[in-house]
């Protein structure tokens, strides 16, 4: 994969583990036909020594290991698919959890949740990135905190815009799904175009996004989503396009963690690294979800 995606994919270990790892030699190959200097008499006797090996071995024996079936991930310790969608489901089943307290608790403390939320999942997702070895339990902590923040969000924009909540977890499942079912298909697959497209795009989205942020901080802009809402182009909130832009992004950053799954799975990544895959879309699926709730808040703030 072409770096540029989610920083959680393009992770120096991650990509490391993608690396299929040795085939082991045999052990008599080894010693007699690759030890530098060997005459051809001890080549043969390396030969000889395994093939009487073999001999010792009945004819019962020898059949009943070739009948045996390959190895399979499940023998060998390798990432699978199923690996990764168990351990996606239960980071999605922890933030789901988290969501809950916020949703539930009294408002006040579902405020306080909800910043600690954003602040402790921020901090978890740097050191989840850059740890080098995956930690269930920091990537299940990091869904939690992300639940909390979640949660508290959707109740406050839900409180202003009924039902925006649903339909935002609606639309992030929709755009998940379709966006799995194009990779699948073929039809779209993350291309070095693309990828120079995404990454020109991320960062003119994260240099917005940082100046509206200090702009509300600094009371420059009144606005509740800043500039997103304050300034117009054609009777229509700048929010909408930029909306429209980062789910877009957020649909193309699903393709690459896709991408970077299916490389890592093929080559036989070890099993523990399924945890990071699961990471990296519980990452991307809270910035959808983030996306789409803040979009369908600001169209209906302008009804």
């Amino acid at each position: 994969m072409a770096l540029g995606g989610n920083p959680v994919f393009n992770g120096k270990n991650f990509r490391g583990a993608k690396q299929a790892p040795p085939v082991p030699q045999n052990p008599y190959g080894q010693q007699f036909n690759q030890a530098p200097g060997r005459a051809p008499s001890q080549v043969m006797d390396g030969h000889a020594a395994w093939s009487a090996q073999q001999q010792n071995m009945t004819n019962e024996q020898l059949q009943q290991m070739y009948n045996q079936p390959a190895a399979g991930p499940a023998d060998t310790g390798r990432m699978t698919y199923d690996d990764v969608i168990m351990k996606t489901v239960a980071c999605l089943v922890v933030l789901i959890i988290g969501a809950g307290v916020t949703l539930f608790v009294a408002p006040a403390l579902s405020t306080m949740l909800m910043i600690v939320g954003a602040l402790g999942g921020f901090v978890l997702a740097l050191v989840n990135t850059f740890k080098k070895q995956p930690s269930p339990a920091l990537i299940l902590a990091y869904a939690g905190l992300e639940g909390l923040f979640l949660g508290g969000l959707t109740r406050i924009l839900d409180g202003m815009y009924p039902g925006v909540g649903l339909q935002a977890v609606i639309g992030t499942l929709a755009v998940f799904g379709v966006t799995l079912l194009l990779f699948k298909s073929g039809k779209v697959r993350a291309t070095p175009k693309m990828v120079r497209f995404f990454m020109i795009a991320t960062i003119g989205y994260a240099v917005f996004a940082l100046i509206n942020m200090v702009m509300m901080w600094t009371g420059a802009v009144q606005e509740p989503f800043g500039l997103r809402t304050s300034v117009e182009i054609f009777g229509i909130p700048l929010g909408v396009f930029i909306g429209i832009l980062a789910i877009g992004l957020a649909a193309f950053s699903l393709i690459m963690d896709f991408t970077s799954i299916e490389e890592g799975v093929r080559a036989g990544a070890p099993e523990r690294y399924s945890w990071v895959a699961a990471f990296g879309l519980t990452v991307t699926l809270v910035w959808l979800y983030v996306e789409i709730i803040r979009l369908l808040a600001i169209l209906r703030g302008d009804d």
